[in-house]
């Protein structure tokens, strides 16, 4: 092979390398796929109006300055669980999935509850106490 079609080619594995990476990181740019409900944290506490739920059993909550968001899921017994959206191995954004939440970074796999389905995770979600007041869900965040 001649030294000019060598460096043609190379070339070529360049681009098309670097053009697989940009349209990952395009991909990773879209916009997601749920909503989330803004709100204030107050007295260690978030206030989330239960006419929310009308739009489905699980919403997302995000506490103002906070990095994570709280998936918040309406239980059939009308309880509910919120879990602190961030992976228990190495404090990953997690992402819904079907059956629960991923962890893009290292393929750990949550259920709904918030338990361990796939590693390397091993321990739970962190999950907040709830309480009902009001036609509120009040989410304890200590």
């Amino acid at each position: 092979m001649e030294r000019r079609d060598f460096l043609k080619s190379s070339c070529k594995a360049c681009l098309l390398g670097a053009s697989g990476v940009l349209l990952s990181q395009l991909v990773a740019c879209t916009p997601a796929a749920y909503t989330v409900y803004k709100t204030e944290v107050t007295d260690r506490k978030l206030s989330v109006p239960l006419s929310l739920f009308d739009k489905g059993p699980l919403q997302f909550v995000r506490p103002r300055g906070w990095y994570y968001d709280i998936a918040v899921q309406k239980n059939e017994n009308n309880e509910y669980t919120a879990l602190l959206m961030q992976c228990s191995h190495q404090e990953n954004q997690l992402t819904p999935s079907a059956n629960g939440f991923h962890c893009t970074m290292h393929g750990s796999d949550f259920a709904k509850d918030g338990s361990v389905k796939k590693g390397p995770a091993e321990l739970p979600l962190k999950q907040y106490k709830t309480s009902l007041q009001n036609g509120f869900l009040i989410i304890e965040t200590v």
